[in-house]
């Protein structure tokens, strides 16, 4: 603030010696020397304004904030014209916080000086600051047009429209005020923080080094550096550029929280949650900390502590939709499928156009059991995102659970696209091309198995329909476990291993998965090829019959109680455990073999007292063994599992009993028989909020109901095991 003084007459010389002391900082000597011109209405209106505005001038430099405003005041009272005293009070008002009033001032310096670009720059900040970034563009934009070499304009426009959403002008703004702002440390800084935002990291990389060389000591810089580290997977740069930062300022929340971030992805998840707590013992309203907090505890499935994360993250910021969503999806893995539905809905209400929300919702509905409802949330996330993989698989097991084969078998070639699917990694692994539904004929097919053994069983039908479009040779690629039972599948010309597999791909025409063949055969409900034909080795059935014909008279049931261990729904699918089965021993008449193999071996070989039963799961080598004894059987009981498909393949009378939650497509929906074994399957399906207790009661009932009507027999038990066990049709 410079004091300016009217020249003339001696008192205006007084003015004019206040100013020289001013300049030598004897502020109190110059204030001395006009303060009896302040109240002497007698002076010319300008001398005494001068004297009121170099004494405004002094206070302030006094640190006497009250008096200067006073006299400013009083200044322009007297000279409502005096241009210089609106920039002062815009200064002193800005520096107090009252914007305001600032706004006010430099309102009035632009009406009296349109042409002075300061007035306009000066005017932008103030309105920048009170958020008005639309009207703070037009005075920087101003204050430009007046001086098209304002570096200062230059910086704060590209403040203003990175904030505005408009990058590109943001950094033509800072790369107009780098030539006289080159040594401006935040100028490079913020040019790195636009470049980001523009998709060119290495770039913004070496903008924040500049920033960096210019002021070594930067933690912003260095908290960004390690954005742009982080963002090209130079995790453990990025972790050092961090902690940098935190050394300069162990408070400094945001640092901690991209700390965090680099440790997750570093699978480090014990120090990741341990920097998000420090970020929010910084800052505990720090909404995105709570929300990647949630992250951490998620990924150490620690639920519960998640779910607390995300919904403080919420309570301090409502509009952020992933932690509604995140929510949502906590919810649901605790069974919570109520208030996770309302959880996506809240993300949506939020942000309508969030496609993984619309997906999760779709997911939750259908648990819950509202199809229609499901298939409209599923294919909003479609219109939003059409290569949304995950929406696009979960529609396609709706549609397949309800029987809609048409279109779900399309949707479900979806799994090739998902880089979390074993299946994406096949195209890439197999040296020949993927079979899409052209001809046949005189080809040499390689079917690889992806799926699980159950799937295997369950689709090993098409082999000779695929056959029968002229392949002229098909190789079946699968685990040894099923090598012997597939070497006699009608259709199936050789089996490998999957190392031998992917040596000889190169020599196949093309490859396939069993699963894709219903889709380019275009299978409905209505025409699923009968089950397939399996031989039972006449060497194997005798080796095992003698262990079976020990039991005791009467009807031989096989009996599996656990699936896979590793498969994603196994807590709901496995019995807990053997001694839920008690209430079957009771049933006269039967006597139970474990077919048992993996998890729940154990108990098979040591069974609780009174529960008879002879163990040989676990002593099968594969699936060829098991065919063996299954054909000896009278019936088969079990979860879902690959053996259910094995004893009904065989003809052999099998029980499913399902989970109450997340029921796999294949057995559709509100049906106790199945399509794709008719005759030979029934299906128990636990209803909401039983358990397993009540379930196998239900075929206990059964058992005694139809024990007297050959219970569990079929027509094919008279049939000599070694015969080839052909299904009904």
């Amino acid at each position: 603030m410079t004091p300016t003084q009217t020249p003339a007459s001696p008192t205006a010389d007084l003015n004019q010696q206040a100013v020289a002391l001013c300049s030598a900082g004897q502020f109190a000597e110059a204030l001395s020397m006009v303060t009896p011109l302040l109240d002497d209405t007698t002076l010319p209106a300008d001398t005494r304004a001068d004297a009121l505005n170099i004494a405004g001038a002094c206070c302030l430099m006094l640190h006497n904030v009250a008096d200067a405003e006073r006299h400013w005041r009083e200044c322009l009272h007297v000279k409502p014209a005096y241009a210089e005293v609106y920039a002062s009070l815009g200064g002193l008002f800005k520096s107090l916080g009252r914007l305001s009033a600032a706004k006010a001032m430099y309102r009035q310096l632009v009406s009296l000086r349109p042409h002075q670009a300061d007035a306009h720059h000066h005017l932008g900040s103030v309105l920048y600051a009170l958020g008005y970034k639309e009207a703070a563009e037009a005075s920087y934009r101003h204050a430009l047009l007046l001086r098209p070499d304002y570096a200062e304009a230059y910086y704060n426009h590209g403040i203003v429209l990175r904030d505005l959403r408009r990058p590109h002008e943001a950094e033509a703004a800072y790369r107009q005020a780098l030539p006289a702002l080159r040594e401006h440390a935040e100028l490079h800084n913020n040019l790195g923080t636009v470049l980001v935002e523009l998709g060119r990291l290495d770039e913004a990389d070496a903008a924040y080094r500049q920033a960096l060389t210019i002021r070594p000591q930067y933690p912003e810089a260095l908290n960004n550096l390690a954005g742009v580290l982080r963002a090209a997977h130079r995790l453990m740069e990025a972790e050092l550029a961090c902690r940098l930062a935190l050394t300069l300022r162990p408070d400094y929340a945001e640092a901690h929280l991209n700390l965090g971030a680099v440790l997750v992805d570093l699978a480090r998840l014990p120090e990741a949650e341990a920097a998000y707590r420090a970020a929010l013992a910084c800052r505990p309203d720090y909404a995105e900390a709570h929300y990647n907090l949630g992250i951490a505890l998620f990924k150490q499935e620690r639920f519960a502590d998640a779910e607390q994360a995300y919904r403080d993250a919420i309570r301090w910021q409502p509009g952020i939709a992933h932690a509604h969503n995140n929510l949502g999806c906590v919810l649901r893995l605790l069974d919570r499928y109520p208030e996770a539905i309302d959880a996506f809905r809240a993300a949506l209400d939020v942000c309508p156009e969030l496609a993984e929300a619309h997906s999760n919702l779709g997911g939750a509905l259908m648990h819950m059991g509202r199809l229609p409802e499901a298939e409209c949330a599923y294919r909003e996330a479609l219109a939003l995102r059409a290569d949304y993989g995950d929406a696009r698989f979960g529609l396609a097991v709706l549609l397949l659970g309800m029987g809609r084969f048409e279109e779900g078998w399309l949707l479900y070639e979806s799994r090739y696209e998902q880089p979390s699917f074993v299946h994406h990694k096949t195209r890439a692994l197999l040296a020949c091309p993927q079979w899409a539904g052209d001809s046949l004929a005189g080809k040499s097919l390689l079917v690889w198995q992806e799926d699980g053994l159950g799937d295997m069983l369950q689709f090993s039908r098409y082999f000779t329909l695929l056959k029968a479009q002229g392949a002229a040779h098909i190789a079946f690629a699968c685990v040894p476990a099923l090598h012997r039972l597939m070497a006699c599948v009608d259709g199936v010309d050789a089996v490998f291993d999957h190392a031998a597999a992917t040596a000889r791909a190169s020599n196949y025409d093309c490859w396939t998965s069993l699963l894709s063949a219903p889709l380019y055969l275009r299978t409905t409900i209505a025409t699923i090829p009968r089950p397939v034909q399996l031989t039972v080795e006449p060497a194997l059935v005798e080796q095992w019959r003698p262990k079976l014909d020990a039991l005791p008279p009467g009807r031989k049931i096989g009996l599996v109680w656990k699936g896979n261990a590793k498969h994603h729904n196994d807590a709901h699918r496995s019995i807990p455990s053997l001694t839920t089965l008690a209430p079957l021993w009771s049933v006269p008449g039967l006597s139970f073999v474990s077919l048992q193999k993996g998890q729940g071996e154990d108990e098979a070989r040591d069974p609780p007292a009174g529960q008879p039963l002879l163990d040989l799961g676990t002593h099968v080598t594969d699936f060829a063994d098991s065919a063996a004894i299954v054909a000896q059987l009278d019936g088969v009981i079990c979860v879902d599992t690959s053996i259910a498909h094995l004893a009904a393949s065989l003809g052999k009378p099998c029980w499913v009993m399902l989970p109450e939650k997340d029921i796999d497509w294949r057995w559709l929906h509100e049906r106790d028989d199945s399509p794709w074994y008719p005759h030979t399957l029934r299906l128990f399906r636990r209803a909401p909020g039983e358990v397993w207790a009540a379930s196998i009661g239900r075929v206990r009932q059964a058992c005694i109901e139809r024990f007297g009507a050959a219970t569990l027999h079929s027509p094919a038990d008279d049939k000599d095991p070694t015969e080839t066990v052909r299904s009904v049709p």
